[in-house]
């Protein structure tokens, strides 16, 4: 059970990701996975069309906009926005892309699907960062046991 699918430890094996998603009110799960990401010690860049600057940190409005290379993208966005946001990212280089969800539908889309395939993205698709990343707290090991069981851990 405390195996990391080859996806998740590939996506997790980059050092600089981009989350898309993040709030100016800190509230959204994105918010959470921007934070831990940075706690475990990854270059993480917040991307938001609305705001400058998230948690002390510049946060860009597109993709296209970040300096430098993405190793991957972290999308907890409304699925209407996810296949755009992996064009941009295949546009960029960025080869690696994880569709948070928990529960329900979470960012994942068809047309964002299809986009990974077109642009040859292998993508991990469910689940969250923060059931690997450690210290892993009890309601992410709880999902992660969860989505285990019912065979829906991300690949």
């Amino acid at each position: 059970m405390n195996r990391v699918p080859n996806g998740v430890a590939e996506f997790l094996a980059g050092s600089r990701f981009a989350v898309a998603g993040v709030s100016r009110s800190g509230q959204q799960p994105a918010n959470a996975v921007f934070r831990k990401l940075q706690d475990c010690g990854f270059d993480v860049v917040p991307v938001n069309p609305h705001a400058d600057q998230l948690d002390g940190s510049a946060c860009y409005r597109s993709i296209a906009t970040i300096p430098g290379p993405i190793d991957g993208l972290l999308v907890a966005t409304p699925p209407a926005v996810a296949a755009d946001l992996v064009r941009e990212a295949a546009a960029c280089g960025v080869r690696r892309v994880w569709f948070h969800r928990s529960f329900g539908q979470g960012s994942v889309s068809d047309g964002a699907l299809q986009a990974c395939v077109q642009a040859g993205i292998q993508p991990v698709v469910g689940g969250c960062p923060l059931m690997y990343c450690e210290p892993v707290d009890l309601g992410h090991r709880c999902m992660r046991w969860w989505l285990g069981r019912t065979g829906r851990i991300p690949a």
